[in-house]
């Protein structure tokens, strides 16, 4: 709000924008488990999120692109001889003007200095060292000449100073003494520090009192000073390695005659050794090839040069290949300067997510500095493809929810919304609350509306114990089935977890050897190269789990997408085999067999369309009383889950 009790709106510079949208942290996440259960560590699925961004923003991949782009467009449209271009157009100009002034004078004299002309050499640089102390007849022509030393004057300053222009209004004899006067504090500040001198703090304190207007970028320490000047003279190096050595060896000596005083550039080549030996770690030996037709300046190659260093520094950081890297570490001041500030807003909202995920507890860190998943994010995923088992479930058999109360369904202490087709008795005192919420905020309508119903949540007290084998042999990868697998086993986890706690759920893998997983090991389980289904390792595995809960109804539920080809020794070593020995589908048989005598509901829901795998487990099902399901890759989820139900819903 101005004095005047007016108010002045302009763009918000008081750090992130309170308006702007928070970060969609759902989406992030489904993402993240998407990359995981494709096998990639969580902290490699957070990159990838970070380098494809979210809907709606762009990620550092395609800032990155833009990075490249323009650089590739800074080096495509110049070229560093500009100021040799214009040192030549301007001595042009002196020498018309010369001989047009002594062209209608008759006198010997005139026709010495016409020679003189004449025989000038042909590069630039020589003929203007020659002219240093030639007596101009024209004063156009003379003025020519001192604009090419005031030129390279300001050059040179430019190239080394990037905001000297500020600095340096005018070219008067008083201002060269100027500018040779901050160098020569200059130079003797920076041997101060180099030594070591404990006065150099004040030093540099009067320094910026006398010459500060030379420095708007206004450093706060005398290392702050140097970083600022070597970064810029390590430009202006790179620039001259990059020019041919016949435009170097021209600009040395055009340098001579920078405001007609050859003290400049000495003194300039002695902060620049100064500078290099300050901060050697500075890049002074690159070089870059410039293609295009627009010249540029001393100057503006230098900064032509600084933004390269600056963009190859961006895109090191957008890259973010470095350990410990993190979303945080892109310079966003120096984004906006090259991108504009668009891709300074994205890339802060891929920091601000990478932060929220981590405060929001979906990560956590472990003893080796590496991401993992906290159980918060493990039910967050297991949530959601629940959710879509849910879908696929009601889609196929018209039911509405996986928390269905059977008849000896007991209150679990929670409501929800009626809906049509529940039986379950009201709970009176939420459905009168939401009644009286909704008159009060001014809703109108009968006293009591359908939406207004809650009904107690009632469960199935019936105890299971429930194996779920998964078959993570390399075919299940390159089927397409890994994937969908995963997503299987998360769900009906959460199912367990969330609606059936007293169910016990043991999660085994097989391979080439069977072994126990939880949930998070196998949610970021990475496929790999191995030969084997051993089921009967996992059956072994499976039997013991069974039997450690005699009291509960037993469920074994086995997904695979091929026949046993591998069997485990009494010593514990796996024996592979194609075609399978017929001792190891004996073994598997037999270890079937035993589960079907406690009475364990089996179910084999089989995946792909091998013929031999099929009439393995439809003969195996028929020995154990079991089932058959196959339900494709998409209908897998849904399969297992629903089965599980069924088994439930049937003890119970």
């Amino acid at each position: 709000m101005t004095s005047a009790g007016r108010y002045s709106y302009g763009p918000w510079e008081g750090g992130p924008d309170p308006l702007a949208a928070p970060a969609d942290l759902s989406a992030a996440l489904d993402q993240i488990g998407r990359d995981v259960m494709d096998g990639a560590s969580p902290q490699a699925a957070m990159r990838e999120l970070l380098r494809r961004g979210l809907p709606g923003s762009r990620g550092m991949d395609e800032l990155a692109r833009r990075l490249w782009q323009r650089r590739a467009e800074i080096t495509r449209r110049h070229r560093l001889d500009g100021t040799l271009q214009q040192v030549r157009e301007l001595l042009d100009k002196a020498l018309t003007a010369e001989r047009r002034a002594l062209f209608p004078d008759p006198d010997d004299d005139a026709r010495f200095r016409e020679a003189r002309l004449d025989t000038l050499p042909p590069d630039t640089a020589r003929a203007v060292t020659e002219l240093a102390d030639y007596d101009w007849r024209s004063a156009e022509a003379a003025q020519a000449y001192q604009d090419i030393r005031d030129l390279l004057g300001q050059q040179l300053l430019e190239q080394r100073f990037e905001g000297i222009k500020q600095g340096l209004q005018a070219t008067s004899p008083e201002d060269v003494e100027r500018i040779r006067q901050m160098l020569s504090d200059l130079t003797d500040l920076l041997a101060a520090h180099a030594r070591g001198d404990p006065t150099t703090p004040q030093r540099f304190e009067q320094f910026m009192r006398q010459h500060g207007d030379y420095f708007p970028e206004n450093p706060r320490t005398v290392d702050e000073l140097i970083d600022a000047l070597a970064a810029r003279a390590a430009a202006a190096q790179r620039m001259l390695n990059s020019m041919t050595p016949q435009q170097r060896a021209e600009l040395a000596q055009l340098a001579q005659q920078a405001f007609g005083d050859p003290r400049l550039a000495q003194q300039l080549a002695t902060l620049d050794a100064q500078l290099q030996a300050l901060r050697p770690g500075e890049d002074w030996q690159g070089s870059e090839r410039f293609r295009g037709q627009d010249p540029l300046g001393l100057g503006e190659g230098a900064q032509a040069m600084a933004d390269l260093a600056e963009l190859d520094a961006l895109a090191e950081q957008l890259a973010q290949s470095y350990a410990g890297a993190r979303a945080e570490d892109v310079d966003l001041d120096a984004l906006a300067r090259q991108l504009g500030d668009e891709a300074r807003v994205d890339a802060r909202r891929l920091a601000e997510l990478e932060r929220e995920l981590e405060r929001n507890g979906f990560f956590e860190r472990a003893p080796d500095g590496s991401l993992r998943l906290s159980p918060k994010a493990m039910r967050r995923l297991g949530s959601q493809a629940l959710a879509d088992v849910a879908d696929a479930l009601r889609s196929r058999r018209g039911e509405r929810d996986l928390r269905r109360a059977g008849a000896a369904g007991e209150p679990t202490g929670a409501s929800r919304q009626w809906e049509f087709g529940d039986s379950e008795p009201w709970d009176v005192p939420r459905t009168v609350r939401n009644a009286v919420l909704r008159r009060v905020t001014g809703s109108e309508g009968p006293l009591l509306t359908v939406e207004d119903v809650e009904v107690v949540d009632t469960e199935q007290r019936a105890r299971a114990a429930v194996a779920l084998c998964v078959d993570t042999s390399w075919s299940m990868v390159q089927d397409g089935h890994w994937v969908p697998m995963k997503r299987t086993a998360l769900a009906l986890h959460h199912l367990v977890r969330t609606r059936f706690r007293s169910d016990a759920l043991e999660l085994i893998t097989f391979g080439r050897q069977a072994q126990r997983v939880d949930i998070a090991q196998l949610t970021g389980l990475a496929g790999v190269w191995e030969q084997g289904t051993n089921l009967h390792h996992a059956l072994l595995l499976a039997g013991r789990h069974l039997r450690r809960h005699p009291d509960a109804a037993q469920v074994l539920l086995v997904v695979t997408d091929g026949e046993p080809t591998a069997h485990l020794e009494p010593d514990g070593e796996a024996v592979f085999s194609y075609p399978p020995l017929p001792q190891t589908l004996a073994l598997t048989v037999r270890e079937m067999d035993g589960l079907a005598r406690n009475g364990t509901a089996v179910s084999i829901v089989m995946l792909g369309h091998d013929p031999r795998l099929a009439g393995f487990v439809h003969a195996l099902a028929r020995r154990c009383g079991g089932r058959v399901l196959e339900p494709g890759v998409d209908g897998l989820g849904a399969a297992v889950v629903g089965d599980y139900l069924r088994h439930r819903r049937r003890r119970a």
